[in-house]
């Protein structure tokens, strides 16, 4: 017991120095085991740690900017629910803050590390950060059936879940992004997938919906310079001040700031990518050669993604509309906040599936998020209660929820479940997972997650 608590501490003090520091190191003890050259190692794992901080920096102006005005829009229009969403990096701390969550990190590893072995997943996971979304779920079931065992259980459920949509998600994340060998095992973002799927076939098959196409290239070509994605951008941010009833400065501020964002994301995206590359392109040389015929992909961090256009364009569009779900949907009690400018990764996975098609992706975002409303209201309990264990400052709230990882269909799944059927609900989840995993090693992955 004594080694696991100083194991957990040790990956605690190595998540608290940060993807910007954490990241390059893991990449760096990476590719010299992989053969690279330290030189070229480490120069590719310092340009990743450079990326991320690119990143960090462009989505802070995103949330800095976004937040102001989607306080504005609730103050102007007179929007009270009863329930604050604290967003999801209070979530982490909530998850991660209590002694179950803690154990996330020792038990996605060891799940990984299984089904890498038994050649049940392709995806090694060096994105360690983001447990924190198995922490959720386990911390959740914890605080509704007050059994320790059960949320462990739970947590092993989640990440094998994970880690086989994750797989799906690597013919998406390759084709679409062009990020060659790697998937994204990021729990919101495979959420969002799952739904995407049925949606895109619904779609194809609605008359005039599937023939319209609504891509940022197709917008260009057909509106020129209007159609640009800085000058996209800018013009969704003007829409977006306009709403928060702002002067014509701050208006004119926030469409040069959203335009920025939908410059400079993409950059530090190639950035990192450069720093990837030579990883990535060792890891696929060591595979060829160590398993001849089998593929690995690299699991990361779905922040790759959300620098696109197209989710950049329709996750600005889907923060007015959220604003508005959360007024009209009767029985909602979240007023969404903190997590708006979340809105990327959630979708980010949807919006390959859609083929880039924006009207397509506010559509589902739109249902998505509708849905995620619902949800973080019927946890809000839950929530706080969990928030409590883990001695966070609620800020004078009497009840708090989370829009992203609160309202996420997995949370209602494990929640729900736990609640009505406690071991026998869970197990049930466990079983399908299993099976779809094994299923999915079996059979050519041509079989899946096939665009319509």
């Amino acid at each position: 017991m004594r080694a696991v608590q100083i194991f957990e501490q040790i990956m605690q003090w190595f998540l608290d120095l940060g993807a910007s520091v954490m990241l390059p190191i893991i990449f760096l003890v990476f590719g010299l085991i992989l053969g690279v050259k330290f030189g070229k190692a480490f120069k590719a794992a310092l340009t990743i740690g450079v990326g991320f901080i690119g990143l960090n920096v462009v989505i802070g102006l995103l949330t800095d900017n976004l937040g102001p005005a989607a306080e504005a829009m609730v103050e102007n229009y007179g929007l009270s629910m009863q329930t604050i969403d604290v967003g999801w990096p209070a979530a982490a701390a909530i998850a991660y803050g209590t002694f179950l969550g803690s154990m996330a990190i020792i038990v996605g590893i060891v799940v990984n590390v299984l089904l890498l072995v038994t050649g049940m997943t392709k995806t090694l996971n060096v994105d360690i950060w983001n447990f924190w979304h198995i922490a959720f779920s386990g911390s959740i079931v914890y605080a509704i059936t007050g059994n320790f065992a059960l949320g462990i259980f739970t947590m092993i459920t989640h990440s094998m879940l994970i880690y086989y949509l994750g797989d799906i998600s690597a013919k998406y994340v390759q084709k679409y992004y062009g990020l060659a060998n790697m998937s994204f095992p990021h729990g919101l973002s495979v959420a969002g997938l799952v739904l995407a799927l049925p949606l895109n076939w619904v779609f194809d098959r609605i008359p005039g919906l599937n023939k319209l196409n609504l891509s940022p290239e197709s917008i260009q070509k057909r509106f020129g310079i209007f159609g640009d994605n800085t000058v996209l951008g800018f013009f969704i941010g003007i829409i977006i001040g306009l709403l928060a009833s702002y002067g014509v400065g701050e208006t004119l501020g926030l469409g040069v700031a959203t335009g920025a964002v939908m410059l400079l994301l993409p950059r530090m995206v190639s950035l990192l990518m450069e720093g990837l590359s030579p990883i990535s392109e060792a890891a696929t040389d060591w595979v060829k050669k160590k398993f001849p015929g089998r593929e690995l992909f690299i699991g990361m961090d779905s922040a790759l993604a959300v620098g696109h256009s197209s989710v950049l364009a329709a996750s600005l569009l889907l923060v007015p509309i959220t604003l508005l779900l959360a007024v009209i949907l009767p029985g909602n009690t979240t007023l969404p906040l903190g997590d708006l400018a979340t809105i990327p990764f959630i979708i980010c996975l949807m919006v390959p599936v859609f083929r880039g098609d924006i009207f397509r992706s506010v559509i589902g975002g739109g249902i998505l998020l509708a849905g995620a409303l619902y949800i973080s209201s019927w946890a809000t309990p839950f929530i706080t209660e969990t928030a409590k264990s883990a001695n966070f400052d609620l800020e004078g709230n009497t009840s708090i929820t989370v829009l992203s990882d609160g309202g996420a269909w997995t949370t209602i799944l494990f929640g729900g479940l736990g609640d009505l059927a406690g071991w026998i609900g869970i197990g049930i989840v466990f079983l399908i997972t299993l099976v779809l995993i094994v299923y999915k090693s079996k059979v050519s992955d041509s079989k899946w997650g096939q665009e319509s």
